[in-house]
C-alpha cells in the first residue's frame, strides 16, 4: 500500500513526465535548455549584460521548460482562429496570463514610454540631420531581411521579424514577432537583448575597421541649446507625423512621445517618475518572463533557432556598418564638422551604443567628449526601428 502511495506521488513528479513523455529525447533537450538557462544567468548576473531583461528571461525559459508544470502552453496563441482570451484564463497557467501582455502589444508599448520619460531628445532636435544617421543605422534590418528570406528557411513574414533584430531594439523585435512569426518570439527576443548586450564587444572592432585615426579624433562643436518649446512641440510633432504616414508604428511611437512629453512639460513630474522608475521595472519583469516562456525545447532546438542567431549578429554588425559609412560621407559633405563615430550610435541601443562612441573617441583622443553628440543619431535610431516594424508589419501582417 505504501509502495503503492510512492508509486502515484513519483508519477506526479516533473522527472516522471519527463522519463514518460512521448519524445524519448525530452531528457535530452531539457538538459539543453537548462545549459541555456545557465548561460543566460552567467551573462546577467557575473558579466552584466543587460541583466535586467536576461535574468527574467532565463526564468522564463526555466519555468517553460520544467515538465509537467503546465505554465505555458503556446497552442492557446498560435492560431487561425482569433485570440480566445477567455480560453487562455480558463485553461491556460501564469505564463500564459502574463503572456497576453506580449500578445497584446501591451508590453513593448509600455516600455517604450518609460524609454521615451528617460531619454532626452535635445541632441536630435538641436542637430537634425543626425535623424539621417538614425535611417542610415537600419541598413541591418534589411539585409537581415532579405538574407534570411533568401536562406530557404523561413516565410516572408519571418524574415521581416527577424531583419527587426538590426534595429537593436528588443521591445520592437518583440513587437514585431508577435505579430508576424510567434513561433519565432523566443528565439528572436532573445538574439535581440543578447546581441544588444554585447555591444561593447561587437561595435568597437567594426569602429576601428571603417574610421582612420584622423577621423577619431575631429572635435564636434558644441550642440545647440533646445529652448523648452522645442522639447515639448517635438514628440507631438514626431508622434503626429510618423502615426499618419506609418500607422502600424503608432503604438511605439506614441508610447515612446508620449513618455518624453511626460519629461519635458514639466507638469507631470510624477507621472514620469513612474514611467521611469515603477512601471518600467514591473513590465520589464513581465515581458522578460513571457518571452522567455515561449523558449520550449520543442520550439527553441531547431536549425531556425540557430540561423537566426547566425542572421542577429550578421544584421548588428551591417546596421553599425551602415550608420558610420554614411556619417563619414556626411564629415566629407560639412568638411569635417561630424565625426564618423557618432554613426555607430544609429542603432536603437539608447543609450549603451552612444557610450561605446564616448569611449572609443577618448581612446583617440582623451579630451574628446561625443556622448551628447552620439545621442543624436542614437535617440532617432529608436524612432527609425519602431518605423521600420511599423513598415514591415503594414506591408506583410
Amino acid at each position: 500500500m505504501i509502495i503503492e502511495k510512492i508509486g502515484q506521488i513519483f508519477e506526479t513528479t516533473g522527472i516522471a513526465a519527463m522519463f514518460g513523455s512521448d519524445d524519448p529525447l525530452l531528457p535530452l533537450k531539457s538538459l539543453i535548455m537548462y545549459v541555456i538557462v545557465g548561460a543566460l544567468v552567467y551573462c546577467a548576473i557575473v558579466k552584466k549584460y543587460e541583466p535586467l531583461l536576461l535574468l527574467p528571461i532565463a526564468i522564463g525559459v526555466l519555468m517553460a521548460n520544467l515538465p509537467g508544470a503546465n505554465l505555458f502552453h503556446m497552442e492557446l496563441f498560435i492560431t487561425e482562429e482569433k485570440l480566445d482570451i477567455a480560453a487562455v484564463f480558463r485553461d491556460g497557467g501564469l505564463l500564459d496570463i502574463l503572456y497576453l501582455g506580449v500578445k497584446l502589444g501591451i508590453y513593448p508599448s509600455l516600455i517604450f514610454l518609460g524609454i521615451g520619460a528617460m531619454t532626452d531628445f535635445s541632441p536630435l532636435i538641436g542637430n537634425p540631420k543626425t535623424i539621417f544617421i538614425g535611417g542610415a543605422a537600419q541598413f541591418g534590418v534589411v539585409a537581415a531581411f532579405f538574407g534570411a528570406y533568401a536562406s530557404g528557411f523561413f516565410s516572408l513574414k519571418e524574415a521581416a521579424a527577424i531583419g527587426i533584430i538590426g534595429g537593436a531594439d528588443g521591445p520592437t523585435a518583440i513587437h514585431s514577432a508577435k505579430i508576424l512569426a510567434p513561433n519565432l518570439l523566443s528565439a528572436i527576443a532573445i538574439a535581440a537583448y543578447l546581441y544588444m548586450a554585447l555591444i561593447p564587444m561587437i561595435q568597437p572592432p567594426i569602429i576601428r575597421l571603417l574610421t582612420t585615426k584622423k577621423e577619431r579624433v575631429i572635435h564636434m562643436s558644441a550642440p545647440r541649446k533646445v529652448s523648452r518649446l522645442e522639447k515639448i512641440l517635438f514628440p507631438i510633432v514626431v508622434a503626429t507625423v510618423v502615426c499618419l504616414i506609418v500607422p502600424e508604428a503608432a503604438p511605439l511611437i506614441g508610447f515612446l512621445m508620449f513618455g518624453n512629453l511626460l519629461n519635458v512639460s514639466g507638469v507631470t513630474g510624477r507621472l514620469s517618475t513612474t514611467a521611469q522608475n515603477g512601471l518600467m521595472n514591473t513590465i520589464t519583469v513581465f515581458l522578460g518572463v513571457s518571452v522567455g516562456a515561449t523558449a520550449s525545447a520543442s520550439n527553441f532546438l531547431n536549425l531556425k533557432t540557430l540561423l537566426i542567431v547566425a542572421l542577429g549578429i550578421i544584421a548588428f554588425a551591417m546596421s553599425t556598418a551602415g550608420g558610420i559609412i554614411f556619417a563619414k560621407f556626411m564629415c566629407w559633405i560639412t568638411r569635417g564638422k561630424i565625426n564618423p563615430l557618432i554613426g555607430a550610435a544609429g542603432v536603437s541601443a539608447v543609450p549603451m551604443a552612444a557610450k561605446v562612441v564616448q569611449t572609443e573617441g577618448q581612446r583617440a583622443d582623451p579630451t574628446n567628449f561625443l556622448l551628447m553628440h552620439a545621442m543624436g543619431p542614437n535617440v532617432a535610431g529608436v524612432i527609425g526601428s519602431a518605423v521600420a516594424a511599423g513598415v514591415f508589419i503594414s506591408f506583410f501582417a
